[in-house]
């Protein structure tokens, strides 16, 4: 495999990580260094640009709450925002998880009905819960079909805190929930994918528990540089034997 540099710019590190979403940057990390990809994790706060290299990049955007959205909402208003549209049009990876994934849409409506604008990369908005819904909490198992080969389905688990209702527009769903509630617990879907921009409300921490989909990510990140480029095996024995029992247990698969 030809050397290359991973860098995780890790957006919002101080803010956007209250249910140990930084686990996913571990996840990353871990899978490229075992591979022998060298890795950097860059902390991008509040006022600080976002600086892709001339190699591989990944951009990570955690959960928080309604405060720290505020926050950042006004942080990725002006050219902060702008930059991370261009980078998901020029086919950057981007990952947000929960909070992160509210602003990825085009606005967040906060319990007081204030609108927050969002980035815009994907085609859906976010609004509070009424108050004769509840929150939406619990394992999920949803179901994934693989952009890069639509014959292939795959299956992600993780787990779900929010009140938010997230509608899609013309976006595409990242999965189809088994067991779960997912973006509005009405229609099935969760999360969101956009050329190589993925939203989602799952914790866990996510890319811990779901190891093809952290290789998916890293491989994308990878081949913005040499698309030749193919991920060495790793021995996911462990890995695969947890998944299998979470996925079991969440949707009561009796184990073969």
């Amino acid at each position: 495999m030809v050397r290359i540099k991973l860098t995780i710019h890790h957006l919002y590190a101080d803010m956007m990580n209250l249910y140990g979403d930084r686990g996913n940057v571990i996840a990353i990390t871990k899978r490229a260094e075992w591979r022998g990809i060298p890795v950097e994790v860059v902390d991008v706060g509040l006022g600080e640009g976002i600086r892709p290299t001339d190699s591989a990049d990944l951009f990570l955007f955690g959960g928080g709450q309604d405060r720290e959205q505020a926050l950042l909402a006004e942080d990725l208003s002006g050219t902060k925002g702008a930059d991370l549209r261009a980078i998901v049009e020029d086919g950057g990876v981007v990952l947000g998880v929960c909070g992160g994934y509210q602003l990825m849409g085009h606005y967040y409506e906060t319990p007081e009905g204030r609108k927050l604008p969002g980035v815009g990369i994907f085609d859906m908005h976010t609004r509070p819960r009424r108050e004769d819904e509840a929150r939406l909490i619990g394992n999920v198992l949803a179901r994934v079909r693989v952009p890069e080969d639509e014959d292939v389905v795959r299956e992600i688990v993780g787990f779900e805190n929010h009140g938010g209702r997230t509608e899609l527009g013309e976006t595409e769903p990242l999965a189809e929930i088994v067991v779960g509630y997912g973006n509005n617990g009405r229609d099935d879907t969760e999360g969101a994918r956009r050329l190589n921009a993925y939203g989602t409300y799952l914790h866990g921490s996510l890319l811990p528990k779901n190891p093809w989909l952290t290789d998916q990510l890293l491989l994308n990140a990878l081949r913005r540089v040499d698309e030749r480029i193919e991920l060495e095996p790793l021995d996911d024995a462990a890995e695969l034997s947890a998944f299998s029992s979470v996925a079991d247990r969440v949707s009561g698969r009796a184990r073969g």
